[in-house]
């Protein structure tokens, strides 16, 4: 068996590398996982961060937004399309932006952490 160094599950994430090695590159597309690692050979099969990334984007990108929208519109007195304007940009970006190394970082800490399925013992 080779031994590898711990890998942070952040430092991995952030970069979309593989967490058990941290030299691979985790995507294949913008989102889709690759079917193993290419360095170390790690099967991303039972990684699944399921919808946790989309449920933090949405809360931190939607806290921003709308106070984004509301300081445009309130304290600059940028007409309401305009602060409209800013916050739908703001959102696309800071969505496409964030998504991806937060997927990477829950399959990371998913990987660090042994996380299984849930499992009844008598």
């Amino acid at each position: 068996m080779t031994y590898y160094p711990p890998v942070s599950p952040y430092a991995a994430g952030v970069g979309g590398k593989c967490p058990r090695c941290g030299q691979g590159p985790l995507y294949e597309g913008f989102l889709k996982l690759r079917p193993s690692c290419e360095a170390c050979g790690l099967d991303y099969a039972k990684a699944d961060s399921g919808d946790g990334p989309a449920v933090f984007v949405i809360f931190i990108v939607g806290f921003i937004a709308v106070a984004l929208a509301f300081i445009a519109r309130f304290v600059w007195g940028a007409p309401m399309g305009v602060a409209l304007l800013i916050s739908c940009g703001f959102t696309v970006v800071a969505i496409l932006a964030l998504l991806r190394p937060l997927k990477a970082t829950l399959i990371a800490l998913q990987y660090a952490n042994k996380a299984a399925e849930g499992r009844l013992e008598d």
